[in-house]
């Protein structure tokens, strides 16, 4: 090559950096303060038509991604809906919040760690929280955490006080504590539902907004639904003929190679006034099959539900001017391993639909991201798309105020950094190698835990590993081992075959294990 055609190369390299660095710069400015609404489904898997599947009734939540990024592999921290929702709101794992239950409220029981609601608040957004956002009760000081994550008082539905109470009618006419519970509204107290209530209270905030054009807005919206009780307007019931949910899952016993300290014995659906007189066999079951699909035929029905008040909801925003998350905040087992509920580390309990909506980077058709995210990514992400200051990671000093431990899934958002490769890692506690129904090992108190089961999702495997736990300093020894699962996802999707006993997998099992420790000393 000659000096002059270097040159020329030269230069032609310089202008397309330049032309892209411009471009790059221009597409990376974010609009001026987008609002921001956070949308978060309680017990959600993916069941979703924009997700594949194919029993799904959910056409708003599907017309949504189609002008989304979506995620197909993201992950709750822990399959329980307070230490899920306080890892989410703070940025921060389980065992950074010590909270595994809930029954503590971290800002007093270990740091008066910033949320990502406080975190808008303080940089010049009204925040505003409809229905369930934090847990309710002891986790978030029994205020929602107002004031310091919200600019006026969480809005709580008044019908949210009769949703473990006698509500469903039988064919008596009585009214039961029912798992399965199909109404009709005027049936209901105040003829209504919590959800209705929330997503009209949304609207009204909104609409009041509008006239506020110099501050933005960061709204929450939390539906209560498909958690259980499965309780909807019966119309849904109509979309889901019951013979379709009779082969969801081959599986109807426990796998033999599955840990015991593993197994989820579901025992709030056996408490249900449909359910308790069933002699369902404690702790493996099975449950019959007409009442499996009759489980499955309403969960669907309540996600139906939720997604029409997702689509009013969506109606009344202006999706121009506002960035918008979407996620669950768990999943939930429909008879996989013949479990049911969540309480588990499972792909089932802990895979949940991710989906981000941007003005910033609109696209015409669903962008589906293959790579493992988790729910602890969501706070710095949404922070980088209002343009406010970069959410400091912790790795340098945990207990800082005001630092996260998820990444930024804004590079990803360009179309950058798509080859890397990331791990989610997620935890579960029991009280001891067995299930058992006192205390109850699907929602140990923190006194009661004996045993953390620490799970690493990788690109192709599942390793989880059941370690000593000890409550009182919130230590673990590695040594002391009660259970360890193996899940290679290119043969096994649905975690059926555990293949820690097979030599082959020795190597592998191995490595795994070393990176677990690494991830879990590490955050």
């Amino acid at each position: 090559m000659t000096a002059a055609s270097a040159r020329l190369l030269l230069l032609l390299w310089l202008w397309e950096f330049l032309f892209f660095t411009a471009t790059f710069s221009e597409a990376a400015t974010p609009p001026q303060r987008p609002n921001v609404v956070l949308v978060i489904f309680d017990d959600l898997r993916p069941v979703l038509g924009a997700y594949g599947d194919p029993l799904a009734s959910t056409p708003y939540l599907d017309e949504f991604a189609q002008g989304s990024h979506v995620f197909t592999r993201a992950y709750s921290q822990q399959s329980l809906c307070a230490p899920s929702r306080n890892s989410l709101l703070t940025g921060r794992r389980p065992d950074t919040l010590h909270l595994y239950d809930f029954y503590s409220y971290w800002r007093t029981f270990t740091g008066n760690f910033t949320t990502l609601p406080q975190y808008f608040k303080d940089h010049g957004y009204y925040t505003y929280s409809c229905g369930k956002v934090f847990h309710p009760g002891l986790s978030s000081n029994n205020t929602d955490d107002y004031p310091l994550s919200w600019s006026a008082p969480a809005f709580r539905p008044r019908t949210e006080q009769f949703m473990n109470s006698p509500v469903c009618p039988d064919k008596e006419g009585i009214l039961r504590k029912n798992l399965i519970c199909p109404v009709e509204l005027q049936t209901q107290p105040y003829k209504t539902l919590p959800d209705i209530e929330s997503v009209a209270e949304a609207l009204r905030f909104v609409e009041s907004r509008k006239t506020r054009n110099r501050e933005p807005f960061f709204l929450a919206m939390g539906f209560h639904k498909p958690h259980i009780n499965f309780r909807f307007p019966k119309q849904f019931l109509s979309r889901f003929p019951l013979p379709q949910f009779f082969n969801y899952t081959e599986d109807t016993l426990k796998p033999p190679n599955m840990p015991a300290v593993a197994w989820n014995p579901y025992t709030d659906v056996r408490a249900r006034d449909d359910f308790k007189h069933s002699n369902i066999s404690f702790p493996y079951g099975p449950i019959a099959r007409h009442q499996a699909a009759q489980i499955r035929q309403g969960y669907y029905a309540s996600v139906a539900y939720v997604d029409d008040l997702f689509g009013k909801l969506m109606e009344g925003l202006d999706l121009e001017n506002t960035v918008v998350v979407v996620l669950g905040d768990h999943g939930w087992s429909l008879g996989e391993h013949a479990e049911w509920a969540k309480y588990s580390n499972f792909e089932v309990a802990l895979r949940v639909p991710l989906m981000i909506r941007s003005p910033q980077f609109p696209v015409s058709q669903t962008k589906f991201y293959q790579g493992i995210t988790e729910l602890l990514d969501v706070f710095p992400t949404l922070v980088d798309l209002a343009g406010l200051p970069a959410l400091p990671a912790c790795q340098e000093d945990p207990q800082k105020l005001t630092c996260g431990e998820g990444k930024s899934l804004y590079f990803q958002l360009m179309g950058l950094g798509l080859a890397d490769e990331h791990v989610a890692l997620s935890q579960y506690p029991r009280p001891g190698m067995l299930p058992t129904k006192h205390p109850n090992s699907d929602k140990p108190k923190l006194r009661n835990i004996k045993i953390m089961g620490y799970s690493l999702r990788t690109d192709l495997y599942r390793y989880t590993l059941w370690v000593r736990f000890h409550a009182q300093n919130f230590s673990r020894d590695w040594h002391d081992v009660y259970g360890e699962e193996l899940y290679d996802h290119r043969l096994d999707s649905g975690e059926e075959m555990n293949l820690v006993p097979l030599p082959e997998f020795d190597d592998v099992r191995q490595r795994l294990r070393r990176r677990l420790m690494e991830v879990v000393g590490s955050s």
